[in-house]
């Protein structure tokens, strides 16, 4: 019956005309006219960015203000952090200046601090029958400032415990709080069958941050970071897209949920109907796309990492996964520390990913550039241009979006209809652009040459005169 509600819910903006102006009015929502894509304050909208790793709320160090502005300055718009529930340890997976392992006492999570010492990162227990008040105040400011921004928040409740060294950290181990919670290990926290005081906790904090940023528009939730790591089951999983459901049905607005699917690609198989984001990592090449685009749902790259510190791979991939339909791209971006919070440092080895105030402004390229079409008509489009690590996405007759990693020396065919057209070169890297001087097509296979210049991936805007005109 549950299930039949929130399907209920997910059929209305195609049952009731005019539910969508609603929609408009309220927080990010699929689009009710290509679903692949999202409604955000009455516009077509998709989700480009390059943030910092996750622990802008907990890390009481951790400048919220700058890094937003850092964001903005930019126009990039999506964040991603995380609750407060899941922490590392120093040296957790190599990152240097890591935001989510705040220095000792500097933690701050959804639960109060109790009066007994011991916390393994500094300061006290935690309780977790309380709440702590100037964690949902920060909480509440992150999402006010994010807003004022035009910034739409990522909010991931969970993460898996990688490992014993995590776990140790984490308050929901009993030798971290005061309630002996927690008794089990470290790959069993997130099930349904081990503990039921520990069940009971998560899903209540599930519900209190649920009740308490109910009013904010610029927010989806996602369950748990890489839940196919750490023992987290599937079961539970559904249980906590439930609790979010149900918490919302006597509350006003409705957010969407996301499951982060998997490392690389795979074909989602009956999700549940809560759902209407599905997020991948380091899915490059971008086949998880076309596997999931049979959903109608939004697909998302919202992680990525270990190919280096440099930003070419990271461009190429964001260009590929957003032109082959992705709906989200967030580059994982280590430049972003407690010291340099606009993100002005340089990511090193061994830091496995990059970023930096260079690649946030070519990710700001993809975006102005994308923004630049009527994209809510538009889809992949395989066939309308030969050669190999091409994407297209086309209406067409009337607007094509192309980009070629491998450019250098390159002719790129593609066929259209009979018409008149016009369009430009970009240079995804510094975004200088070629015109395209208008041109009367007979309609069949048109050779373009690619412009010497770009030679680290070229992107390609052509329209009708039609289209322009509109």
């Amino acid at each position: 019956m549950k299930r039949f509600f929130v399907l209920a819910l997910l059929c209305l903006p195609t049952c009731f005309p005019g539910f969508s102006s609603l929609l408009a009015e309220g927080p990010l929502a699929l689009h009710p006219e290509n679903p692949h894509y999202f409604l955000y304050q009455g516009k077509p909208t998709v989700l480009i960015t390059s943030g910092e790793h996750y622990g802008a709320v907990l890390n009481l160090d951790f400048d919220i203000v700058r890094y937003l502005d850092a964001l903005a300055e930019d126009a990039l718009n999506n964040t991603r952090t995380f609750t407060g529930v899941y922490v590392e340890p120093p040296n957790a997976h190599n990152i240097p200046n890591n935001t989510l392992c705040p220095k000792p006492g500097r933690l701050l999570c959804p639960w109060a601090r109790s009066d007994q010492p011991g916390y393994a990162n500094g300061g006290n227990k935690f309780d977790l029958t309380r709440w702590d008040p100037e964690y949902f105040k920060r909480l509440k400011t992150f999402l006010t400032e994010a807003n004022r921004r035009g910034i739409i928040v990522e909010l991931d409740l969970f993460c898996p415990m990688y490992n014993e060294a995590i776990w140790d950290v984490s308050p929901m181990k009993a030798a971290n709080n005061v309630n002996d919670i927690g008794t089990v290990a470290w790959d069993k926290v997130y099930t349904l069958d081990r503990e039921a005081a520990l069940l009971e906790a998560q899903e209540e904090v599930a519900r209190k941050i649920v009740r308490e940023l109910n009013e904010f528009d610029n927010l989806y939730y996602e369950i748990c970071n890489e839940p196919y790591f750490g023992g987290v089951t599937q079961d539970w999983h559904d249980r906590i897209v439930d609790v979010i459901v149900e918490t919302e049905t006597s509350l006003p607005k409705k957010h969407l949920i996301s499951w982060n699917v998997q490392n690389g690609s795979a074909k989602v198989d009956r999700p549940h109907p809560g759902l209407s984001i599905f997020n991948f990592h380091y899915a490059s090449p971008p086949v998880t796309v076309a596997m999931n685009y049979g959903l109608n749902k939004a697909i998302g790259l919202n992680e990525t990492g270990f190919k280096g510190t440099g930003d070419d791979y990271y461009r190429n991939e964001a260009w590929e996964f957003i032109l082959a339909g992705g709906a989200i791209y967030n580059n994982l971006d280590y430049s972003f520390t407690v010291e340099t919070p606009d993100g002005n440092s340089v990511p090193k080895d061994p830091t496995p990913g990059g970023g930096g105030v260079t690649f946030r402004k070519q990710t700001a390229i993809l975006k102005r550039f994308l923004e630049s079409f009527d994209f809510l008509r538009m889809k992949p489009d395989s066939e309308c241009a030969a050669g190999e690590g091409i994407y297209v996405l086309s209406e067409p007759g009337r607007q094509y979006a192309l980009f070629l990693r491998e450019s250098k020396g390159s002719t790129i065919r593609m066929n259209f209809p009979k018409g008149e057209y016009l369009g430009k070169w970009v240079d995804p890297v510094n975004g200088t652009e070629k015109e395209i001087a208008a041109f009367s097509h007979p309609g069949g296979s048109v050779e373009l040459p690619v412009p010497d210049a770009m030679d680290r991936g070229v992107a390609l805007r052509i329209v009708s005169r039609e289209t322009e005109r509109k």
